[in-house]
């Protein structure tokens, strides 16, 4: 009788670790969303993408990583790499809410650089 009461909690065991693995989900990292080098990403957020902001983080602190095979195949991928390299960088703000934050316009200049004045 051991045996059968150790075969089924192993069984339920590996049942409940297996559904855990396979949520397509990641959230709640770090008291509410998921952060990645002390910066947040937002809630609720698959695991590609997740994957795609680590491995951009990478890149944008100067160690190229990306996976090819999920960049070709996964849109979640590519587009958690590039916000994860940018935001990083510094180069892109997104507020709490996920939005863009845009940068205050600033006057353009109507004289052209000496530069274009020789073409």
């Amino acid at each position: 009788m051991p045996i059968k009461k150790i075969l089924h909690t192993a069984t339920l065991t590996t049942i409940v670790a297996l559904l855990y693995g396979c949520s397509s989900t990641i959230s709640n990292k770090e008291g509410g969303g998921y952060y990645q080098d002390g910066i947040y990403f937002g809630e609720h957020l698959s695991k590609a993408y997740v994957r795609g902001v680590r491995d951009g983080c990478q890149t944008a602190k100067g160690e190229y990583t990306k996976s090819h095979w999920f960049f070709q195949r996964k849109k979640e991928y590519v587009e958690g790499w590039f916000i994860g390299r940018n935001k990083c960088r510094g180069l892109l703000k997104i507020d709490e809410n996920g939005d863009l934050v845009l940068p205050e316009k600033q006057e353009v200049s109507t004289e052209s650089p000496a530069i274009l004045e020789k073409f």
